[in-house]
């Protein structure tokens, strides 16, 4: 049963493109997930993120300041000034170009973490690396959206905080208070918890494009292939980022990984919520089928190409940060 699970989580990029299908094809299938389910769609998938937490991953996450500082450096300086540039570059109309810059300033997805292991990425990384900026992203996602797209649009700066931190923060904090409360039930949750996140980011995206599908087929290729450029463009100046700071290669894949993939889901509910054209959150949508294709794409490429260190290491509480090559060691399979 538990390997059924993991098989069907891993299959997160069908899921996500099968509901984008099925949006275009049939919308009345998928648009009935709106609104009030949106939200409470994406507080489930922070609560999953949150009851996967303890304290000691906090305490790891101290332990490598230096590497978590890095990616975290990466993922609110790369991506908001690459969203900004790619929505000038393709001439975006101002709703669409909103909705790139607004995802690009999102977290971290949680599905990089899938993506991470099946990368033989360092796993322990990926994870403090996504809590970091999904904590961050209270102040950084209506701050950088507020800064960068606020020359197209009104943005409610405080009305984006107020938001986040309902949507992200309070989910997660419940998920970390239940972790440590109740951990027979969280035990018994882990197994399904990732596959119901899955599910949900699906439901999310189809319903959006299911909403859009006559405005999506109307400017599909431009707005497709700046979401794409945005994404692939994360991965490869996350990797090269990490690479230029002096990190080993399973580091520079995390990082690449954490960069190149969004809380999409996230970008979306602050779209519907925030911004009166409704399609703004579109752009949202479309980077969730993205991201998750070229990540596991990635995935597969890397799997089989070692990263020449290939054994495990958690890192120690209190251990010393002493800098890029020393203080993580590739995460390798686990």
């Amino acid at each position: 049963m538990r390997r059924a699970l993991e098989v069907l989580t891993s299959l997160f990029p069908v899921w996500v493109l099968l509901g984008a299908v099925v949006a275009l094809v049939h919308p009345p299938a998928v648009t009935w997930f709106r609104g009030p389910f949106i939200v409470a769609g994406l507080a489930v998938i922070m609560l999953g993120m949150g009851i996967t937490l303890s304290l000691e991953d906090f305490r790891r996450a101290a332990a490598m300041p230096r590497a978590v500082g890095a990616g975290l450096a990466a993922q609110y300086a790369v991506m908001p000034l690459l969203g900004a540039a790619v929505a000038w570059a393709f001439v975006l109309p101002t709703p669409l170009a909103v909705g790139v810059i607004l995802v690009s300033c999102c977290p971290g997805g949680t599905a990089s973490n899938v993506v991470s292991y099946l990368a033989r990425a360092n796993v322990a990384l990926s994870v403090l690396m996504t809590m970091a900026s999904t904590f961050a992203a209270v102040a950084m996602t209506p701050l950088l959206t507020g800064w960068l797209a606020g020359t197209l649009v009104p943005v409610d700066g405080w009305g984006l905080f107020r938001s986040t931190v309902q949507v992200v923060l309070l989910p997660v904090l419940t998920g970390i208070a239940l972790h440590h409360a109740t951990p027979r039930l969280v035990r018994a949750v882990l197994p399904v918890a990732p596959l119901v996140s899955v599910a949900a980011i699906a439901l999310i995206c189809a319903s959006i494009i299911g909403q859009s599908a006559d405005a999506f087929r109307a400017s599909g290729a431009r707005l497709v292939g700046a979401v794409f450029v945005l994404h692939a463009g994360g991965f490869g100046l996350g990797y090269a980022f990490a690479r230029a700071l002096g990190y080993d290669v399973s580091v520079a894949r995390t990082m690449a990984i954490e960069v190149g993939m969004q809380n999409s889901g996230l970008g979306a509910v602050l779209a519907r919520r925030h911004f009166a054209d409704p399609l703004t959150a579109l752009p949202a949508a479309i980077s969730a089928t993205f991201h998750s294709v070229i990540g596991s794409a990635l995935a597969g490429w890397w799997r089989v190409r070692p990263s020449g260190q290939e054994r495990t290491t958690v890192p120690v509480p209190g251990a010393v940060d002493s800098g890029p090559p020393r203080d993580l060691v590739s995460g390798g399979e686990r």
